[in-house]
């Protein structure tokens, strides 16, 4: 038999999922990896939004270095018309190579590679989440779909992705690990920005990668 403090626990659990907008989708590791430790890794958030790339460049390198990681914004190695052009392979390689003589070895990418409208149906009755002790309480609540029914509620989910490279001068130039986390009805664009970081936080945590356990 299921105890109050069984339910109590399911309904922090269900708060808590419910503060965030934003949920870990996939995540993939390079398997010849187990650990990955940078010296100096390099902040990109790829965004035309020039205030929210810097808002979030920022608050992610310092939430990083709160955690012993030596990680810089991009704004203090690339020029501030880096950007403004499309750039070869041979220029961004050349770019590698001068991001090395800095002593970096690591580069931790950012960026959102989709959007979809979606559909839910948002019903004026009681929640699966709520416990009722008889039939007679779930019916009496939840009576109204008779005559009230349902409607639509659409939303926006935007699919955004995080990827770590490593440049290490000993090691060839590869991807360590991936993860896509998708973004869901933000109360503000602040707020997406420091729920995202917290989930790319939690994971590269997980996964033993740059950010060291204490």
């Amino acid at each position: 038999m299921r105890t109050i403090a069984y339910y109590l626990l399911c309904s922090m659990l269900t708060l808590l999922m419910s503060c965030t907008s934003s949920d870990l989708v996939e995540n993939w590791k390079n398997p010849d990896i187990d650990t990955f430790y940078a010296e100096k890794v390099l902040v990109i958030a790829m965004t035309n939004d020039v205030d929210n790339r810097k808002r979030f460049e920022k608050r992610l390198v310092n939430q990083l270095q709160s955690k012993g990681v030596k990680a810089i914004e991009s704004d203090q190695f690339f020029d501030e018309n880096y950007t403004q052009r499309p750039h070869t392979q041979e220029e961004l390689d050349a770019l590698e190579n001068a991001m090395l003589q800095e002593g970096y070895d690591a580069i931790l990418v950012s960026k959102i590679i989709g959007a979809e409208d979606r559909k839910s149906l948002l019903q004026s009755y009681e929640g699966f989440d709520t416990l009722f002790n008889s039939f007679e309480e779930d019916y009496y609540s939840n009576q109204k779909i008779y005559t009230e029914g349902e409607y639509a509620d659409v939303y926006t989910v935007y699919h955004a992705e995080s990827s770590l490279y490593c440049i290490c001068p000993t090691k060839d130039r590869e991807i360590i690990w991936r993860g896509s986390i998708d973004i869901t009805q933000p109360d503000s664009t602040r707020k997406a920005i420091k729920d995202y970081i917290n989930v790319l936080l939690w994971v590269l945590e997980e996964q033993k990668l740059l950010i060291t356990s204490d």
